[in-house]
């Protein structure tokens, strides 16, 4: 399992668009219910030697990852012409109560979350970038080795 500090490392241009994209607005999360079912949330994507994110604590995306930890992120694109691109990530999502951890989350983070949030670190196993130069795509994927 890569974190998103491994990932930088091992793409750095690719992290950097990602980073800049989650950055630019809500992101979509994705999980699946307990019925195998697909939710997607609005959430705020922090961008630190970790990919993290703060919910309240009786979330149902929250009780989604504890149960399966799979997810994606997919940032929000501005246009129907790809805006100034889309990036999306997916991998595995795991609560945490590491108060090493939350301090990390809290410094990177772009707002002040409450105290009762809870924190879910998640590993990058898959990346996508598509951006739009001219009207023409520029794609990228990237895979783990783990």
């Amino acid at each position: 399992m890569t974190s998103w500090a491994e990932f930088a490392r091992q793409v750095p241009e690719l992290a950097a668009f990602g980073k800049a994209r989650f950055q630019s607005g809500v992101a979509y999360l994705g999980t699946l219910r307990a019925d195998g079912g697909p939710r997607v949330y609005p959430v705020t994507p922090i961008v630190g030697e970790q990919l993290f994110l703060f919910m309240e604590p009786t979330s149902p995306k929250g009780k989604d990852l504890q149960r399966d930890a799979r997810y994606t992120i997919h940032c929000s694109v501005e246009n129907s012409s790809g805006g100034e691109g889309e990036f999306y990530v997916r991998g595995r999502g795991t609560f945490t109560d590491d108060p090493l951890l939350r301090e990390q989350a809290l410094k990177a983070s772009s707002y002040a979350p409450q105290d009762q949030y809870i924190l879910f670190v998640f590993t990058i196993e898959f990346a996508f970038m598509n951006s739009y130069v001219a009207g023409k795509s520029n794609s990228q994927r990237w895979q783990s080795s783990d």
